[in-house]
């Protein structure tokens, strides 16, 4: 046994003394056959212990799991202290009809000028129509549901067709699709259209039931041992709105993977660089709204799956609190990390999505408590005037751990504008222990993942699997093989740390409003094509995407990823908000100014169709 580590209660901790440590990662990177050579290796039982166990060591895995003496009592899952109320704000009722939530929000949102949107020239600046376009549209006599419909079917079908395949959604059925859309356009005809959400276009990830698709989860086999019955809580909410659900989108297999590569069904790809990932694991559903096949989409986020890939993809994520939204009949229903979220091309958008699908489960009512769902008032001066008070926390030393200075740099730029808009104020702090974080949400959600799918590993689906989720399962297992104290680590590590880290994050709430990071420390990494067949692992990939994503699900904080420019390949950058718990309004009434500082930055991606006016 090497020397304990005892630490401090977190209350004593002495921020003066805290140095930020960039992260380093220590572990290969492999495609193709060698891959698949390794991955056999890892999985080999005695070999692959030690070889595991190496690189653990490497990473300082072992010291932190097995050495570390933490004072604070167990946290199981997110807790949070009463918070204060939010300021120009409207309640949402999460019992009420979602239709009645989605006009509520769309009360919220500021003026747009729906006929110069329709006849303006849309180059440049290059803009996605919003939901309330094709609203305008529908009931216009522009265009109908069956008219959009039937120019997204083929483009789906040729991404699917492509060799090699790039699927946007792994479970498709147009005459479904056709279905819905009918039904749509006859409920304007009749001028009857259920919500401001009727006829628009969403894809689904394949980790959410939606039915009558299975729910794979990227897999090959997961629904020949869950069969799906019926739709996810949420989806059914966006269904009695009016919402023509286009199919299941591409994923990372189970969602163990930040890139988006799927060698099962084809790697979705990305619309501003088709040689790049998407960022994962909500591959699909953040490409299809990138290229504008969908206005919207859902994904779930348990380890920044829903902001990692908006950011690489140049739209809008959004992580609401934990419990904020219902699980049920989603595959990740039991853990403490995930949510399920919206993604869309503006926040507007996210708002009135977010709008349909909110409403905590009864029994995170009961646990959790959560405030009452409120949205910002956009529509007015006083909204706007709420920000004057806004005081924004930022890390530095954090902030700038980044690939590019790009990066950086324009997350900055924009945070200066915004102050100098609307006269909010930056404010230094210091965010102790994250590399402490970082390794408990690594232990929380491989245990829960582990928790999952070991059953059907051991009825032999293990050999079925990609060879990255072997990877992550074989890390995630040697910590219950390899010792007694390893295995109660594995129990407990992580519900240790999260009360001494929420702790923490809860003080610094007391002086800031947000915290502000980049989403990711990288912009999109290029696809390697010998990992288009077998997949890859690339840890140092993977901790750069991760970087600044982690408190926000360990935590269970609401957290918002928006697009803010480009690096100086083309690619684009997204900056993040982490919010206190519950505080969703405001982290979209600060979304919404800073998308509105950026709208002249936008640009067409590479892969972008225009599906609502083709001339």
């Amino acid at each position: 046994m090497g020397k304990k580590r005892v630490m401090v209660p977190a209350q004593e901790v002495d921020l003066s003394t805290v140095k930020y440590e960039p992260e380093a990662i220590q572990a290969p990177h492999l495609t193709g056959f060698i891959f698949k050579f390794f991955v056999s290796i890892i999985e080999a039982p005695v070999i692959g212990s030690l070889l595991i166990s190496y690189l653990k060591k490497k990473n300082k895995l072992v010291e932190l799991l097995r050495n570390t003496v933490i004072p604070e009592a167990p946290m199981f899952k997110p807790e949070f202290p009463p918070q204060e109320p939010e300021h120009g704000v409207v309640t949402l009722h999460e019992d009420g009809k979602p239709e009645d939530r989605v006009e509520s929000a769309l009360k919220c949102l500021p003026d747009y000028d729906l006929p110069g949107s329709w006849n303006g020239n849309q180059d440049p600046p290059f803009k996605y129509w919003k939901i309330r376009d094709y609203a305008y549209a529908y009931r216009s006599g522009l265009a109908t549901p069956s008219i959009v419909a039937e120019r997204i079917i083929p483009i789906i079908e040729e991404f699917s067709s492509e060799k090699p395949p790039q699927p946007l959604l792994i479970s498709f059925d147009a005459e479904e699709v056709r279905k819905q859309a009918a039904a749509s356009t006859k409920r304007f005809e009749e001028g009857k259209p259920l919500s401001i959400l009727d006829g628009i276009f969403m894809a689904i990830k394949d980790d959410i039931d939606c039915f009558p698709h299975p729910s794979k989860s990227g897999s090959t086999w997961m629904h020949q041992v869950r069969s799906v019955k019926k739709d996810a809580v949420c989806v059914s909410r966006l269904r009695s709105c009016g919402v023509i659900l286009l199919g299941k989108a591409n994923m990372h297999e189970f969602g163990m993977g930040t890139t988006g590569n799927n060698p099962n069904f084809g790697t979705a790809r990305n619309p501003h660089a088709p040689e790049r990932y998407t960022g994962g694991s909500s591959s699909g559903p953040a490409a299809i709204v990138a290229s504008g096949l969908c206005s919207a989409a859902l994904g779930t986020d348990g380890g920044g799956s829903i902001r990692i890939p908006s950011s690489l993809c140049g739209v809008v994520g959004f992580k609401t609190t934990y419990g904020r939204t219902d699980m049920e009949g989603s595959l990740c229903d039991a853990g403490t990390v995930e949510i399920i979220g919206p993604i869309a091309s503006t926040v507007e958008d996210v708002m009135l999505v977010y709008a349909a699908i909110l409403g905590s489960s009864l029994g995170n009512r009961k646990s959790l408590q959560p405030s009452a769902p409120c949205l910002p008032i956009l529509s007015a001066h006083d909204g706007l005037n709420a920000l004057e008070s806004l005081r924004i926390g930022k890390y530095t030393a954090w902030f700038n751990d980044v690939n590019s200075t790009d990066i950086s740099d324009k997350c900055e730029d924009i945070l200066g504008l915004l102050c100098k808009a609307h006269g909010c104020r930056m404010v230094e702090i210091v965010i102790p222990e994250l590399h402490e974080m970082r390794n408990a949400h690594l232990v929380s959600i491989g245990s829960e993942m582990l928790c999952s799918v070991n059953p059907d590993c051991e009825d032999g689906k293990a050999a079925r699997m990609t060879y990255d989720t072997r990877t992550s399962l074989a890390l995630f297992r040697s910590f219950t093989a390899s010792d007694y104290v390893a295995a109660q680590c594995l129990s407990f590590l992580h519900i240790l740390f999260r009360r001494r880290i929420m702790y923490h994050h809860m003080a610094i709430f007391k002086n800031v409003d947000v915290i502000v990071t980049p989403t990711t420390g990288m912009t999109a990494p290029v696809i390697p094509p010998s990992a288009l067949q077998h997949g890859e692992t690339d840890m140092q990939v993977t901790g750069d995407l991760m970087r600044f994503i982690i408190a926000a699900n360990l935590l269970g904080l609401p957290a918002i990823s928006v697009p803010v420019g480009f690096d100086k390949q083309g690619l684009p950058i997204g900056l993040q908000l982490i919010g206190r718990p519950w505080g969703e309004a405001s982290l979209l009434r600060v979304a919404s100014a800073i998308e509105e500082l950026c709208v002249t930055s936008k640009k067409r991606p590479v892969s972008f169709y225009d599906v609502l006016r083709t001339n």
